[in-house]
This record gives C-alpha cells, structure tokens and sequence, in this order.
C-alpha cells in the first residue's frame, strides 16, 4: 500500500472501496443479490473522478474481478471527464496503465491485463489529438522496449497486446464508442496509417523474428511460441487495415499494372480483405524478404511436428497461415509500373510453399477423410482466392509454371474435381470441409472469370482464358455436370418438408449456378455441346418412359 498517506482517512476510505467491489465481485459470482453487487459497481464507474479509488484496488486487491471492474471503471470515468482533466492527469492515467500491464506481465490473470490494455489503448485514442508528439514518445517508448523482448517474453507479450489494442481502436469496425463525432475518429485514422502504422508492423515483426530460432530448437509449449503468435496477430492485424491514404495524405488511387485486377470486386460467399498501402510499404512487405521468412518458419514448423496430429491447428500454425494468406492480397502501387512482373515474382515465392498445402490434393483428401484437420487445405484454397482476386486469369495461370509443368488454374482445376469427388462419395446434408472447400473455389473461378465479363470501358475488352485453361474449365464443368446429376437423382424422392432448409438449399444452388455458368462460359466450345447431348439423352429417356 505504498505511496498512499493517511491523511484524513483516505487510505481507510479507500480500502472501504476496495473491499466493496470485492465483496460486489463475490456476490456476482455467487449470484448473491446481483441487482445491488452492480450497483456498487456502477456506482464506481460514475463517481467523480475514481482514479485514485480504481489504481488503489489494481495495485492492492487480491480479488481479479475487481481489478478487472477497476480497470473498467477508469476507462469510463476518463472518458466521461477527459475535457476536465488537466494534462498531467491525462497523461498520467495512460502512463499508469501501460506501466501496470507491463509490470504484472506475468500475472495469471490474464484478462485483467487484457483489460487494462484495452483501457490504455483507448485513452490514447481519446488523447490521440491533445497529445503532441512529445507527449506521444514516452508511451510508444515503454511499449517498444517491451516489444524488444529486453524485460522478458511475458513483458514482450504484453508490449504485443497493447498494440493490438490500439490498432483496434482507431479501426474503424472495432473502435469503441466515446461520444465524439466521425470528424474526430478519421483524423485519428488518418494519423495513425501516415505515422505509426508502419511502424508497429516493423515492431512486430521484429519481435517475430527475435525468438524464430528459438522456436525451431523447442515445443509448441515453449514461451517464445506465445510471443511469436501474439507477433504474427498484430501483423496480420494491420494487413486487414483499411488502407486510404498516401504519404501526402491524400486520399490513394490505385493503378494497377497489366498483369494485375483492374476491378475489386469480391465474391459472394467468401471475404478477400485486399492490402493497399502503397508505395510507402515497400521496403517493409515487399524487399524485407517477409514472405520467404514465413514461408520457411511454417515448413520447418510443419515438418519439425507434422506427427503431432494436434499442430496444424495450433495458435503459431494457424497465424503463420492467415499471415502468409493476406501476403497473397497485397497490391496496387506498393508495386513498381512494369506489368505486373514483380508482383508474379512475389506471388510465385508465396505459392512455392504454399502448394504444399493443397497438392497432391487425393492424397490429402484422403487424410482428411481419415481424421485429420482440413485447416490447412482450406487455407491453401483461400491463398488461391487472393491470388485470383488481385491477378489476371492469365497472370494467374502463369504463377505455377515456374514450378510446376502446368499451370494454376489447371491445378485449381483438379483441385476442385478432388473436393467435388469428396462431396459425391459423402451424398451428406451435412457442411463439412469439402463444402467449404467448394465454396472457396467457386469464389476463386468466379473472381478470374468475371473479370472477363466486365464491360469495355473498364478492362479494355474481355480477357479469355488461356488454352490449357480452357481445357482444365471444361474438364471441371463436365464432372460438376456428372456429380449435379447424381444429387438430384438420389434427391428426387426425398420428401423434406422443411421448407426454411428448401428454400436455402435453393439459394445456395443458385449462387453456385452462377459460378458453374461462368466456368462453362469459359469453354463454351465444349460445354454447350455437352449439355446439348446431355439435354437430349434425358429428353429420349422421358420419350421412353425411363425416368
């Protein structure tokens, strides 16, 4: 209870505080007359100026839930008061909370220091326009230092979730609510993505690559694994970003290059959030080399624990993989004017690894089929849909053959044929992987194809497949023909009456109508006479009475 006189009672009143939240703590918990434990608590929250009450149970209190109410209670009190509040004070209180997160890094509670990251990071956004630089240096300071590892991994830990704390708050679809209008939150914005975006993405990053080695040496259980995910969330974090402004500040147009989408239309069924953070970010996400670092950290994470059934869905595999998928969504003018050459270089370096995932796909798909996570096939099929999304289907098909003798979109081809074989031989109502699988790829057909199908004065004319995959789109569109049949013949007896799953079950096939439309479109040579002969056979057989 150091640092709290006595003057006047004031440490006996504040232990008279602190011990009726601990007690309102207790009784919420124990559902002991909930009603009035909120009370005490509310009551907290609303009385003027807290502040000393609130950092008096955080340092003293033996109770986690009534730190957690504590931390809570500064946060809507400075809030509510902030126009009041001297400069000292405010930047005192900030201080204060990243100091506490830092210093109880290796508190069990791992929820208060969650919460009292969250409070620091959005009494800094509230602060953010009052704040001069000056007043800003000493926060990032002490949150860099942390980050740098130099005070131990749980302290880098929590250095991390600051950052992504803060990164939440001045996103606008996570931000909270402080009763201030729009005008205030975009220049906020504005700020952060032309000042400190780029930074925290290199802190980040940093932090990652510190305990990489590490890693490789040890278990999924050692500590530097926590730090390395905490690392990669953030990154991937402010990949999600939605990038608006150049270093001028200016709003950014993109102009993409020859071999790159002109369009950013997205697909129906499932979300490609695309990078565009200009020129600027370079040096940062294109020369450092981040992709063939995170490349080979998950092969060698992949064949160090393979065995381990459990690994492929572990926090450090599933980051490095949805890291490693937003790489694939990187665009526009971060990329130099010279036809899309060093953006096909960049995404064959990505696809090199992550073909892995996906190919020989029977051989996975049987896997999966036998208990193993389908995560990773699924990963590598939304890695194809950011691909698709920013590419040509010219450029796209080309991504593959530095590797491979054929192209991508005849492995996306036989990757889809696989999923569908999976789908027949299951005939189950049931969304399991493959569907999912389905899905993805339909989105990933869809992308490529409907950028032929824009109108003129966008694309500057239709853009057709390549041979090889015009041949790959009517080898699939005639098994999706085959396996369609084979479902609404063992459906057509069915009498399900539920008419909420009829009807979506209509909506979900005519989207993927859609897409099986612009997939025969693409070799249309082929397709209209199969579905002629097809339409005719049935037509006999009806003549015949054979159906």
């Amino acid at each position: 209870m150091q640092g709290y006189g006595d003057a006047g009672g004031e440490l006996a009143q504040l232990q008279s505080t602190m011990h009726a939240i601990e007690a309102a703590c207790s009784s919420i918990q124990m559902h002991i007359n909930p009603a009035a434990a909120e009370a005490a608590i509310l009551a907290l929250s609303q009385s003027p100026q807290p502040y000393k009450a609130c950092q008096f149970i955080l340092e003293n209190s033996q109770v986690a839930n009534a730190r957690f109410q504590a931390a809570g209670a500064i946060r809507d009190a400075a809030i509510r008061e902030w126009s009041f509040l001297s400069a000292e004070d405010r930047r005192n209180l900030v201080n204060f909370c990243i100091c506490f997160a830092l210093q109880h890094a290796n508190s069990p509670e791992g929820y208060v220091q969650a919460k009292v990251s969250s409070v620091a990071a959005q009494l800094i956004k509230r602060g953010w326009l009052d704040f001069s630089t000056g007043e800003k240096e000493p926060f990032f300071y002490q949150i860099n230092q942390a980050i740098l590892g130099t005070h131990g991994l749980d302290v880098q830990f929590i250095g991390i979730s600051i950052l992504e704390s803060l990164v939440s708050e001045f996103s606008p679809s996570t931000s909270s609510a402080m009763g201030l209008p729009r005008e205030f939150h975009e220049q906020c914005r504005r700020s952060l993505e032309l000042d400190y975006l780029k930074v925290f993405y290199c802190w980040a990053r940093g932090a990652a690559l510190s305990v990489t080695s590490k890693i490789l040496d040890s278990d999924l259980a050692a500590p530097e694994v926590k730090v390395c995910t905490a690392a990669m969330r953030l990154m991937l974090q402010i990949l999600t970003w939605e990038f608006q402004y150049n270093r001028k500040g200016t709003k950014s147009i993109n102009h993409f290059s020859a071999g790159v989408r002109h369009d950013n239309a997205l697909t129906n069924r499932t979300d490609c959030i695309l990078v565009q953070p200009g020129l600027a970010w370079h040096d940062v996400l294109i020369s450092s080399g981040d992709t063939v670092w995170l490349s080979n950290l998950y092969a060698a994470l992949r064949q160090k624990f393979s065995p381990q059934s459990s690994w492929i869905d572990s926090p450090i595999a599933v980051s490095a993989r949805k890291l490693l998928v937003q790489f694939c969504s990187v665009t526009g003018t971060i990329f130099p004017s010279d036809s899309g050459q060093s953006q096909e270089q960049y995404l064959v370096r990505l696809l090199s690894g992550i073909i892995l995932w996906v190919e020989p796909s029977d051989a996975i798909s049987k896997e999966i089929e036998s208990g193993k996570s389908g995560s990773e096939m699924l990963d590598g099929c939304r890695a194809l849909l950011a691909m698709a999304t920013v590419t040509t289907p010219a450029a796209f098909d080309r991504l593959l053959k530095s590797i491979r003798p054929y192209g991508t979109l005849t492995l996306l081809s036989t990757l889809m044929g696989e999923v569908i074989k999976v789908l027949i031989s299951q005939n189950s109502e049931e969304e399991t992987w493959s569907w999912e699988a389905r899905d993805i790829l339909l989105d990933t057909w869809t992308a490529l194809l409907m950028h032929s199908l824009q109108p003129l004065h966008i694309t500057g004319g239709g853009i057709s497949l390549p041979p090889e995959g015009a041949v790959a789109a009517a080898n699939l569109f005639a098994l999706i023909v085959d396996s369609e049949l084979k479902a609404a013949s063992a459906s057509a007896y069915n009498d399900d009456s539920d008419s909420d799953y009829i009807h979506a079950s209509i909506s979900a096939m005519d989207e993927r109508l859609s897409s099986y439309a612009l997939i025969a479109r693409a070799a249309i040579d082929v397709t209209v006479p199969l579905l002629t002969r097809l339409f005719t056979e049935r037509v006999s057989r009806l003549h015949q009475g054979h159906c």
